[in-house]
């Protein structure tokens, strides 16, 4: 039986496609699913065991990146949000969708079940839109998505409010409770695009199984995503065919099988 994944989608999100097939190649039964058949009750979100919130620029970005989806999200899904979360399933934000799960208080989550915000994700201090392959360095933690991943991953950002910033005392619970999952593997720009706080590029529910990261890999699911591909053949000596991205949706499929 393959896992159900539901890619939520709305007017302006553009990376739907790409995390499609990205959950696709790991062995996942699929579906684009628009948020209007979920707020109708045409579409049951019970009937999937992950949900991935992907990139883009939902409802245009208006007022602040993903802050219209996630109201929506908030007040016109609250049950069914509660109940997915309370079933043990997997959630996954990128870029777009780690802004929408931060606002909904989704992440990083509380020890209450009311949906808080309690960080954000503000303009980069470049004051402008980032585009560009940046190295990740994987962080200890509970996250289900990033189990066994590389020390070292090279993903795409592109982004204008990808700054991770929180108060003092939530980003020393993320410390505590090793909620960082992914950082910016050098402070300063430009290999820190945005500024964030602590470096911070992604993060995880003190479960691990919600999780938000502002890079893209659903664009880096096979070697020929990646920009400078042939020299990696030449200088690396590897047949893998896969790209550094791919492994985190293969966890998140591989997770749901065994606990089905």
């Amino acid at each position: 039986m393959k896992p159900k994944v539901l890619i939520l989608r709305t007017a302006g999100t553009n990376c739907d496609v790409e995390t499609d097939a990205a959950f696709q190649f790991a062995g996942a039964e699929t579906a684009l699913v628009h948020i209007q058949n979920l707020i109708s009750d045409k579409i049951n979100l019970t009937d999937y065991q992950i949900l991935a919130i992907p990139g883009g620029f939902s409802y245009g970005d208006d007022i602040a990146a993903g802050i219209l989806l996630a109201v929506e999200m908030k007040h016109k899904l609250t049950n069914a949000l509660n109940q997915f979360v309370a079933d043990g399933k997997l959630i996954i934000g990128i870029c777009n969708g780690f802004q929408v799960l931060v606002r909904t208080g989704l992440l990083p989550g509380a020890d209450t079940s009311e949906m808080a915000q309690r960080a954000t994700l503000a303009m980069n201090t470049s004051a402008k839109f980032e585009c560009r392959w940046i190295d990740l360095e994987t962080q200890e933690s509970p996250c289900v998505f990033t189990k066994g991943i590389k020390a070292h991953v090279y993903l795409p950002v592109a982004h204008a409010e990808g700054r991770f910033t929180a108060p003092a005392d939530v980003l020393s619970e993320l410390e505590t409770n090793n909620q960082v999952v992914f950082r910016y593997a050098e402070s300063g720009y430009p290999s820190n695009p945005n500024g964030s706080d602590a470096d911070i590029a992604g993060i995880c529910d003190t479960t691990g199984r919600i999780f938000g990261l502002m890079p893209h890999p659903e664009r880096f699911l096979m070697k020929w995503n990646h920009p400078r591909w042939t020299r990696l053949v030449e200088t690396q000596n590897t047949d893998s065919e896969e790209g550094d991205g791919l492994v985190i949706f293969k966890n998140a499929v591989n997770y749901v099988k065994a606990n089905l």
